[in-house]
This record gives structure tokens, C-alpha cells and sequence, in this order.
């Protein structure tokens, strides 16, 4: 058993994701290695034929990072970060918890298969014109897909549930084939995390996010949780290409439409595909009752093999907390890989 380690913070408020990679560029190259070392033996053509389609699809989408991706490409020790810049989250499961009587926390769980995620994630210090942001990532990432802005909002992204033309679990992968193919021959938008991003980046308060997060396409349906600094202020927005669904109140998402509709196939941990999303929803809101202590509503399914990151996340008082998790082996859930990273007063200060 590896010992605990410290989450590393860098104040990239100048640079950005580049001076992330340039500042990290070990850790970066490390990292990769580390995902790789689940493919197979002989995979490395696989890989490259992967990131030259990932920067093609990048390069056709509406994003506006992506010199800094080919910025971060130059920088690796081989192919990868145009691929890993495209890809999306396994599964999530996320919440709110009412921190007082003013403003709610948001807590979340992201659950990706690759090792070495729990022990590479990074806290950044980032900055746009709306304001500073604290962004819950990786070296060599350029999208956020957890990150606080203290005095405005905090926000996450989970993912959606797979749009199914067939039914049965041996004609799932001819599902994410053609949506896959769908989505690399008619990209326009830009990927959701790179929304998100743009969205830490310009808007000044919870409204104005809630809106640009509603009215800007995106490449691939998702789900944002979001907060403000308000009690009444926490939301899940809905998201296909070009068209959005707000739920307003409190905070209950995994990897499943609020009202689940028919086509759509809810996204598993690995527990039943009919229920696991369901099942983490109600673990997460009796942890969140049942405890009051920091990461308290970690229990298993919410915790389970494939978490890395576990974090909490108040905007009207700065807080935040992350752990990083890493896999024991087997489908035994994970276990913590860092010691806990809490926001100090001085820096969450807006």
C-alpha cells in the first residue's frame, strides 16, 4: 500500500492549462503513462490513430482551445493528449447539501477507469475575465470538469445516458460505435468540458452561468450540476447537441435523465445497467442526511472501483475539498490515494 500524499495546487492564473503542463510536465508525462499501461500490449498505433482523429474532431468543433491542446501535445513524451482532451467522464455521481441556512455545498464523486488519476489530480489557480476560478484537474487537461469560482457559483459535469438504437447488452457496442462516428462526422459545438471552461471564464454570477450553460451547444449531451451563493440557487441542466432541460432545486444526479425517457440507457459503475445510477442517487442523498463530516456520504456504490476523485464545494464561503482515489483491484472500491485538500480561508478570499 502506497502512502497518502499531498494534492499538489499551481497558480496558473497567467497561463493557463499550458503553464500547467510546463509546470507539471513530469507528473503530466507521468500520467499518461500511467493510463496507457491499461491498454494492451501493442495498442501504440491505436493510440496515435485515436489522437490524430481526436485533433481532427478538435480542430472541426467550436472550441477555442485548441492551440493550447497542441501547446500540451508538444510537451508529451508521445500521442495522447489531443485524445484525452476529447474524452469524456465514465460516470459521476453528484449532489448538494445545504451548508446553512444561506447556500448550498455541492459534493461529487468522478469515476474513471484509468489508474494514477487519484494521485495526478491537481488544483489549479485560473482566471478569465469574469474572475478567478479553482479548477479540480490534471496536468495537460484544458477543460474543467469540477471547479469552484468563491462569490459566484461551482459547478460539475456528469455524464449523460447513452442514446441506444438496439437493446441487449451484446449490441451495446455497435450503440457507442455509431454515436461515436455521429459525432466525429457532424461535430460543430465545442466539447462539454471546454463549455464549462468558457463558462468559469466569463460569467459573473450564477444566473448568467445557469444561462450560457443552457444556450450553448455542446458536442455531446451532458449533465451540469450547478450552484450559486444563494439557498435557492442549485440546478441540474439537461443537455442534447442543442437543446436543454433546467431542474431547479436541489441537487440529485448520477448518470440518468431526472425523468428517465425511453432510448436513453442510464451509465454504470458496475452495478446492474437498469439500476447502479439509481442506486448511487439514493446511497448519496441518505449519506448526505446521515452525516455531517466531510466526505461522510462516501459509501459504496457511490464509492466503488472506479472513483478517483472525491471533492465538496461551497461558493458564498469558498470551501473546497478534494481526495484522490486509486483502484485496489478487482470490482473493491477504491482507496484513498492523497491526503485531503482543503481551500484555505486566505485563498478562497474574494
Amino acid at each position: 500500500m502506497e502512502p497518502l500524499i499531498d494534492i499538489a495546487m499551481v497558480d496558473v492564473r497567467a497561463g493557463g492549462p499550458v503553464a500547467h503542463a510546463k509546470l507539471r510536465r513530469a507528473a503530466m508525462n507521468d500520467l499518461r503513462a500511467a493510463c496507457l499501461r491499461m491498454l494492451p500490449p501493442g495498442a501504440s498505433p491505436l493510440v496515435r490513430l485515436a489522437d490524430t482523429l481526436a485533433r481532427s474532431w478538435l480542430q472541426r468543433s467550436a472550441s477555442p482551445y485548441v492551440a493550447e491542446v497542441a501547446a500540451i501535445a508538444s510537451l508529451a513524451d508521445g500521442p495522447g493528449a489531443f485524445f484525452v482532451n476529447t474524452a469524456y467522464e465514465w460516470a459521476c455521481t453528484t449532489a448538494t447539501r445545504p451548508a446553512g441556512a444561506t447556500a448550498p455545498l455541492l459534493v461529487r464523486t468522478l469515476d474513471w477507469p484509468f489508474p494514477g488519476l487519484g494521485r495526478g489530480v491537481t488544483i489549479a489557480r485560473q482566471a478569465g475575465p469574469a474572475g478567478e476560478f479553482w479548477n479540480v484537474t490534471w496536468p495537460g487537461a484544458v477543460g474543467v470538469l469540477s471547479a469552484l469560482a468563491p462569490g459566484r457559483f461551482a459547478a460539475t459535469i456528469n455524464l449523460a445516458p447513452l442514446y441506444r438504437r438496439t437493446r441487449g447488452f451484446l449490441l451495446r457496442p455497435i450503440d457507442y460505435a455509431i454515436n461515436a462516428v455521429g459525432s466525429w462526422l457532424h461535430v460543430r459545438h465545442a466539447p462539454p468540458a471546454h463549455v464549462l471552461r468558457q463558462v468559469f471564464e466569463t460569467a459573473r454570477d450564477y444566473r448568467s452561468a445557469r444561462a450560457m450553460l443552457a444556450e450553448m451547444p455542446v458536442a455531446r449531451p451532458v449533465l451540469f450540476a450547478l450552484i450559486g451563493t444563494e439557498a435557492d440557487e442549485a440546478c441540474v441542466i439537461e443537455r442534447t447537441m442543442a437543446d436543454a432541460r433546467i431542474v431547479e432545486g436541489k441537487v440529485l444526479v448520477a448518470n440518468d435523465w431526472q425523468c428517465p425517457e425511453p432510448g436513453w440507457e442510464p451509465r454504470s459503475c458496475g452495478g446492474p445497467v437498469a439500476t447502479d445510477s439509481r442506486d448511487r442517487c439514493a446511497t448519496m442523498a441518505a449519506g448526505l442526511t446521515a452525516f455531517s463530516e466531510p466526505f461522510g456520504w462516501l459509501k459504496p456504490p457511490v464509492l466503488n472501483w472506479a472513483t478517483r476523485v472525491a471533492l465538496e464545494m461551497g461558493a458564498a464561503d469558498g470551501t473546497l475539498r478534494v481526495a484522490g482515489y486509486e483502484p485496489v483491484g478487482g470490482k473493491a472500491p477504491a482507496r484513498q490515494a492523497t491526503y485531503p485538500f482543503k481551500l484555505a480561508r486566505e485563498h478562497s478570499a474574494v
